[in-house]
């Protein structure tokens, strides 16, 4: 159904719920779903995989390593549906698909990069910190078990 199609009423309420600013901290929020689909792991990765330019479905699987078909289809759909990807089909055999991102695609990969751009650079100092939180765990298991064998002094 085309939105000219749609019952006036029905058009009315998605044109408010267009113009409303998103709150990501309220349950029933749809900017909830996009947070998502933005975020998830290959959400992620396919955005600033396409900040480089299109891609075709193939070259996507191969650039992403470990995402599945299935996980890299239902990744772009929900990507194209929010306004991030496009998806261009030519009539060739064997058929061609490319994917690209739309501008609004683009702005919300360029802030994605730069996360995952600090994430990189940042991995020597994560390790560490993982480091020294595992030895202040053992340190405190070991406390822990050191005491577990006591009984409790009774009054």
């Amino acid at each position: 159904m085309t939105a000219s199609k749609q019952p006036k009423h029905l058009r009315k309420a998605m044109a408010k719920q267009a113009e409303q600013r998103g709150d990501l901290y309220a349950a029933a929020c749809p900017s909830r779903g996009v947070l998502d689909h933005v975020t998830s792991r290959w959400g992620v990765l396919v955005l600033v995989a396409l900040l480089e330019g299109t891609h075709r479905f193939s070259e996507l699987r191969r650039k992403v390593a470990g995402v599945s078909e299935k996980m890299l289809a239902q990744t772009l759909h929900a990507l194209e549906e929010d306004g991030f990807v496009v998806r261009e089909v030519f009539p060739v055999i064997p058929p061609r698909v490319d994917y690209s991102l739309t501008p609004l695609g683009e702005e919300v990969a360029g802030h994605i990069e730069a996360l995952t751009d600090w994430i990189e650079d940042s991995m020597p100092r994560i390790f560490a910190a993982r480091a020294q939180h595992a030895s202040r765990k053992s340190a405190s298991e070991s406390g822990k078990e050191g005491r577990a064998g006591r009984r409790a002094p009774t009054v």
